[in-house]
């Protein structure tokens, strides 16, 4: 896959997707934000894929909006930031849908957009002193986008708090507060991001996707329509092909074959 802002790496079924603009700590432009939507769009279909690594070149994550990107953007009408802003929200889309386990490998700072980026992630990694902040309000902006991804991994209070004062913080806040799940040592990050994904490669790929997709429903659906779905869907897993070789896998004493 060609990309100009994006690295895009395989080693047999790990794909690591690598924020290639490294001179704008990875700020995010419309390059960036359709290579993005392009690339998930594409792993959602790959078969061969088994985990999706997330990461960025150089000191920082992903430092929200570009600011040449900003400018232009100034001097936008009503009607062509809306459509901007849709094209923000599908790159989320595109990510938060893909059926593939994400493993954020948050690598150096996060602000704006950037955090939006990491929330979607199935598991976020950082180091310590990496900063983060909601600076939006810093502009007369809101994180408004990004609220629907981070509200799920956030205390109402929290977002309160941040969204509001758009102050940064530290690795350890973040992780107090839900966007990050792992703090290491700068030295430990890879070997970490490798346990994971291999903890992600011992389970079942069809159960994964069908994970994700509870999760999903179970923020989208209201709970008379949830709990009717899960009944479903637990009966429909427990006689697909792998929810039997899993059982059985577990009754003989032995790891399941998974097919990939």
């Amino acid at each position: 896959m060609n990309y100009k802002t994006l690295v895009y790496t395989k080693k047999d079924d790990v794909v690591t997707v690598t924020l290639n603009r490294p001179d704008v700590h990875n700020a995010m432009n419309k390059v960036l934000i359709n290579e993005l939507t392009r690339c998930f769009r594409q792993l959602t279909t790959d078969d061969s894929v088994a985990v999706v690594i997330l990461t960025g070149n150089g000191k920082s994550f992903c430092a929200g909006a570009d600011l040449s990107w900003m400018k232009r953007m100034v001097n936008y009408s009503k009607v062509e930031n809306r459509r901007d802003s849709h094209l923000l929200l599908e790159m989320y889309e595109a990510i938060y849908s893909c059926p593939k386990p994400l493993i954020g490998r948050i690598n150096g700072h996060t602000f704006g957009g950037g955090i939006g980026l990491l929330a979607i992630c199935d598991m976020t990694i950082t180091v310590p002193k990496v900063l983060f902040a909601f600076s939006e309000v810093k502009l007369g902006l809101i994180p408004a986008v990004i609220s629907t991804f981070v509200a799920p991994r956030m205390k109402l209070a929290d977002m309160r708090r941040f969204f509001i004062t758009g102050e940064r913080f530290d690795s350890v806040m973040a992780n107090r507060i839900g966007l990050i799940d792992v703090i290491v040592p700068a030295e430990k990050l890879d070997d970490i991001v490798k346990s994971c994904v291999e903890q992600v490669r011992s389970s079942s790929p069809y159960a994964i996707k069908e994970v994700k997709h509870l999760i999903n429903n179970l923020i989208e659906m209201d709970i008379k329509e949830y709990k009717d779905f899960t009944v479903e869907k637990i009966s429909e897993l427990r006689v697909s092909k792998e929810g039997q070789e899993g059982i059985n896998a577990f009754l003989q004493k032995r790891k399941p074959n998974w097919k990939r």
